[in-house]
């Protein structure tokens, strides 16, 4: 990039006057590169103004201009956001401490700790207090549960409670410092669900109200649940009738088959047909006995014992000198005639 380059001419040796064309003269020699276009810069009377005007009168003339718009105040909006957005409001240490203040908000609904053992009967407890002890204020208890029925297994069924949110009661009334200090010294209640206010030297629980929306879901839930402890109950009977349906023809089957068997069973046919006429009559237990078919076909023994149920005889054999006790079926045995 060229530099622009300067000149200066020595004054001529004038001794009387200068003239003008003695003044020394600067010539500069411009580069030739290419720059940006200078933008132009415009002044108007307004914005002179402005920068003479005070804060007051500047904002003076920005709410002019903004009314001036068609369809806008900016005043409603501002109302608006005033209206929607209370002012806070700072409490002291004291009025926060003070359980009284909870009387302001009105029936709302609070959160009771106790025991998860006996649940149910700490809650009609508790009930029952406050209704001898406050006879004058309306509460409502609620302990969310859902009824499980089973069945039993001498056919009866049992219908339990089974707690959605164990060791929880809602209470709804009008809570003060006394009623607050009743219920906590109630038989199993471990105080409300808060937070904890005050300073190092001296803190309490201070009890939080549940918003109607926490409430509504609370009872939509537990809806939900008792409809779905009702319909596996159903299913879990439908499943039972299915399962004894089919036990009562597999030993209707079962029946048959024995039947059919003991039929075939009562005539069999062999060379003795007088001991197989006689075979309906049980022989008596020490009676001599000779066994028909089966693995010990043609021995004799001594008839021990007769079971009607399954159909079983112990006979004893002598066997190489020795007694030996066999189980036969009662239709393999007759009995011995001389």
């Amino acid at each position: 990039m060229k530099q622009g380059l300067l000149q200066w001419r020595s004054p001529c040796h004038c001794t009387h006057f200068l003239s003008p064309l003695s003044i020394p003269s600067v010539s500069i020699r411009i580069s030739t590169t290419k720059h940006a276009p200078i933008q132009p810069i415009t002044a108007t009377v307004d914005s002179q103004q402005q920068q003479q005007l005070s804060a007051r009168e500047r904002r003076q003339l920005r709410n002019e201009r903004r009314e001036q718009k068609a369809g806008y105040s900016w005043r409603e909006e501002v109302e608006e956001r005033l209206i929607k957005k209370p002012k806070k409001r700072y409490t002291s240490k004291t009025e926060e401490m003070n359980l009284d203040t909870l009387a302001d908000l009105g029936p709302r609904w609070w959160i009771v700790r106790v025991t998860r053992i006996r649940y149910e009967e700490t809650a009609e407890r508790l009930a029952r207090s406050l209704a001898r002890n406050f006879p004058d204020i309306d509460f409502k208890m609620y302990a969310p549960s859902v009824q499980v029925k089973k069945k039993l297994k001498n056919g009866s069924y049992s219908d339990k409670p089974k707690p959605i949110f164990p060791g929880c009661v809602f209470l709804r009334c009008v809570l003060n410092k006394e009623r607050h200090d009743f219920i906590r010294e109630c038989d199993g209640v471990g105080g409300f669900v808060g937070s904890k206010v005050g300073n190092r030297i001296k803190q309490i629980n201070k009890p939080r109200p549940v918003s109607v929306d926490d409430m509504e879901a609370i009872f939509k839930e537990a809806k939900e649940a008792q409809e779905q402890a009702d319909q596996a109950f159903v299913e879990e009977q439908q499943r039972e009738e299915t399962i004894k349906s089919e036990n009562l023809n597999v030993e209707s089957n079962t029946v048959t088959t024995v039947v059919t068997e003991s039929f075939r069973d009562s005539k069999p046919k062999s060379q003795y047909g007088k001991a197989s006429a006689k075979g309906n009559k049980l022989p008596a237990p020490g009676s001599t006995v000779r066994v028909v078919s089966g693995t010990f076909a043609e021995f004799l023994g001594t008839l021990k014992k007769v079971n009607r149920k399954t159909r079983k005889a112990t006979v004893g054999f002598t066997l190489f000198g020795k007694e030996s006790l066999v189980d036969i079926d009662l239709s393999e045995i007759v009995p011995e005639t001389n």
